[in-house]
């Protein structure tokens, strides 16, 4: 068996046609099924879904306060009076100053813009920047993507004579801004979508503002909604679908130039989106002020968007590089060993804009949620990011030892703290302890939504491509993971450190390749001929041409116990293996040690056999009763067949009847045998070895035909009629070679029907034994 990285839930539906409303659109099974568990079930539906139109959009008037915004910044602009855009220095933050910054400019306002900085500043709105944009001659700011919870900050613009707009999508708390106008999703009383990024509200207040679709905005609108993990469902979705086409022949020279240091060309996916671009933009407000990236996407110079792209790309490696550092550093501050908990890490000189990414690297690690920190000694403080388990809610219970942190603030998966760094142990405890009650081993699985089964026939390029008709694809509208379960034809390490596992998988005449990047390790786990299940995302793999379709592995497992054959090897370095399972029981003397954690038994002393999840065999058994019952108490989930024989006793074939006859003439003949002086005769007139004349003097002297003394055989005159398996030598020997033709000379399929047999606890048929002199 080989256990799940994750755990798998089903997201299957069966009997979809029960669930499907009416047949106006001719859709596949799979696609069908995977639109039912979006909740979408009609024709009209599907229509909209596959093809999102922007005519669905909701109209931009039905925000609250959006007309008093609207009104307050016409007056600005005609009594030409200064405005400022007040941002955030994430990708979201970063498109919501742009679109708006666009919008006002299109509109003749004198504006600038602003964005703290992550380190001196922190997030969303503060005093100080406040008082000093009342000192520049600013009389409006309007907020994007922050302003929501900023109380204090609303009071202090009031108190100094500046109007505040509030655009924001965050969570309302309990008290509101008094602000001049707050744009919400969540504040309007009208039937509006709820769930828009920062620069969709912003884009809603910019298509107001210009009385038109400003479709030349969708290209930032795209790079915000879907870098904010917001959920890509209903207008969201229409935003993004629409904005990764107009990215894609945008004509803004710093989204051309950061697309070029991407190596994008062509179709922009949500993936280009959420691993290229969008990390890029972050990277700036994560090392420094996030000015530059806003610089390059308000910039209509070639050569300054080339020059700031290359800048920004090289900020990124530059995190990359940081990240790379941090997480080598807190891994080694994890004990696998422990009891599953909180991760808490901690140490000075860390880089705070980059620890929710070396959280997350944790979390998926080490299957446990983590908290990253960075020590400031000069506060005595503690501040970093936090990122959980689907089965632990970080918010809730970070909350119930509010009293721990300065400050804190987040969801059930993300969260940021600043704590004193004495409370730090004491945060550790009561963790631990909220943990512990709450979940049990399994739950610090990651969760894995599995969509639908597939067989390799339903596996082809129509499938991947109708797959892709749901794209783009995010939260609530992950995409499709599938399940398929066969057996390798081949399997192999690829990359140059072996990193990585490619499978083939055939059935009548179709293939369909199989890649798990970072599961190379797992290849010396697989048996052959072993019914394998994988699960992973469709796709093609392009290479000089062809197209191939494939599966790109989430997580594998093998569901049956399996055989793994060493016969015949000295030696084996049973390492790898051994630090894979929790508990492994060796049955015999390995010639060398083992080491790990591993148990060993004998043959003739099994009072006491412990389940094993890997079962060593290194010595062959005299009697295969006791394997097999050694097998039947241990319960392996995988067997190591690792016994070697250097005198065959099947290879040395038992004498015949003739053998035996002639040898027994011989020596009546003869009367007495000196074996001592006479055996090289024996040995030069039949060809036999020394061992074989040995043996038939032993059977012969057992069943009392001859007397042996010193070497002296002696022919007994009158014997007793007997069986040849009246002796005990003889049939010790026919029994060990029948171990051996069983245990050592069968071939693979047959070794493990023989295990199997024994693990269903059925008899294993016997040969009639037919010899006798």
């Amino acid at each position: 068996m080989l256990q799940s990285k994750t755990k798998w839930r089903s997201k299957e539906i069966t009997n979809v046609e029960d669930h499907w409303m009416d047949d106006s659109i001719t859709l596949s099974p799979i696609i069908k099924e995977l639109l039912v568990q979006r909740g979408i079930k009609t024709g009209e539906e599907a229509r909209q879904f596959l093809s999102p139109d922007i005519s669905t959009l909701h109209n931009a008037a039905d925000f609250d306060s959006i007309e008093v915004a609207a009104d307050r910044v016409r007056v600005a602009i005609d009594q030409h009076e200064k405005i400022l855009v007040y941002g955030d220095y994430d990708a979201d933050g970063v498109s919501s100053t742009t679109v708006m910054l666009l919008a006002l400019k299109e509109l003749g306002a004198e504006c600038d813009y602003y964005i703290p900085n992550r380190f001196n500043e922190g997030y969303g709105p503060n005093e100080a920047a406040f008082r000093e944009a009342k000192e520049q001659g600013y009389a409006l700011i309007i907020t994007v993507d922050n302003g929501i919870a900023a109380v204090h900050e609303a009071e202090v613009a009031k108190e100094i004579g500046l109007d505040l707009i509030i655009t924001d999508h965050h969570e309302i708390q309990e008290q509101l801004p008094d602000a001049y106008a707050i744009i919400h999703p969540k504040r309007s009383t009208a039937d509006i979508f709820p769930e828009l990024a920062g620069v969709g509200v912003a884009f809603k207040f910019a298509e107001y503002l210009l009385g038109y679709f400003p479709k030349q905005f969708l290209p930032f609108v795209a790079i915000g909604t879907i870098a904010d993990l917001v959920p890509l469902v209903s207008e969201n979705r229409v935003l993004a679908y629409h904005g990764l086409r107009a990215l894609a022949q945008t004509n803004n020279v710093g989204l051309q130039e950061l697309m070029r240091v991407c190596n994008i060309e062509g179709d922009v996916s949500e993936e280009d989106v959420g691993f290229l671009i969008g990390p890029r933009i972050n990277a700036v407000g994560r090392l420094q002020d996030a000015d530059l990236a806003v610089q390059l996407l308000m910039t209509n110079d070639k050569t300054e968007a080339e020059e700031i792209a290359t800048e920004i790309d090289q900020i990124n490696v530059k995190r990359q590089q940081i990240v790379n550092d941090i997480v080598k550093e807190a891994e080694k501050m994890v004990d696998p060993n422990q009891e599953k908990g909180v991760i808490i890490v901690a140490k000075e000189g860390w880089n705070e804009g980059v620890l929710g990414i070396v959280a997350s690297k944790l979390v998926r690690k080490f299957d446990q949620p983590a908290i990253v920190l960075t020590k400031k000694p000069e506060t005595s403080q503690v501040k970093g990011s936090a990122r959980s388990i689907p089965a632990f809610d970080l918010f809730k219970n970070c909350m119930t030892v509010r009293d721990l942190f300065t400050h804190f603030g987040g969801h059930s998966q993300a969260a940021g703290m600043t704590l004193p760094l004495e409370n730090l142990d004491e945060l550790q405890i009561q963790l631990n302890e909220l943990i512990r009650n709450e979940l049990a081993e399994e739950d610090f699985k990651q969760l894995l939504e599995v969509s639908s089964k597939v067989s390799i026939q339903d596996v082809n390029e129509k499938l991947v491509d109708e797959i892709g008709k749901l794209a783009p694809f995010g939260m609530k509208n992950p995409k499709p993971i599938f399940q398929l379960t066969a057996i390798p034809s081949e399997l192999r390490q690829i990359g140059s450190t072996k990193r990585h596992l490619k499978l083939l998988f055939k059935e009548e005449g179709k293939n369909v390749e199989g890649i798990g990047f970072g599961f190379g390790e797992l290849y010396p786990h697989i048996s052959p001929n072993t019914p394998v299940t994988v699960v992973g995302e469709l796709g093609i793999n392009e290479w000089n041409g062809n197209r191939k379709p494939q599966i790109v592995l989430q997580d594998m497992e093998i569901r049956q116990w399996q055989l793994f054959d060493h016969r015949g090897r000295k030696n084996i370095n049973l390492t790898p293996y051994i630090e894979h399972h929790n508990a492994n029981l060796v049955v015999g003397n390995p010639e060398i040690g083992l080491g790990g954690d591993v148990q060993y038994i004998q043959y003739d002393a099994m009072e006491v056999v412990p389940d094993t999840d890997a079962l060593y065999i290194y010595d062959m058994p005299q009697d295969l009763s006791k394997l097999k019952e050694i097998i039947q108490k241990a319960k392996p989930q995988n067997i190591h067949a690792c016994y070697y024989i250097e005198n065959s006793a099947f290879l040395n074939a038992l004498p015949t009847r003739e053998d035996f006859k002639w040898y027994y003439a011989a020596l009546l003949k003869k009367k007495v045998l000196d074996l001592n002086s006479e055996i090289n005769v024996v040995m030069n007139t039949k060809g036999w070895s020394k061992e074989r004349i040995y043996f038939i003097s032993e059977v012969f002297f057992e069943l009392g035909f001859v007397k042996i003394d010193n070497g002296i055989i002696t022919v007994n005159p009158k014997p007793d009629k007997k069986d040849l398996l009246e002796s005990s030598a003889y049939q010790t020997q026919l029994e060990q070679a029948e171990i051996e033709k069983t245990l050592y000379y069968s071939n693979y399929n047959e070794l493990r029907n023989w295990f199997n047999n024994c693990m269903d606890q059925v008899e294993s048929p016997k040969e009639e034994l037919s010899y006798g002199l």
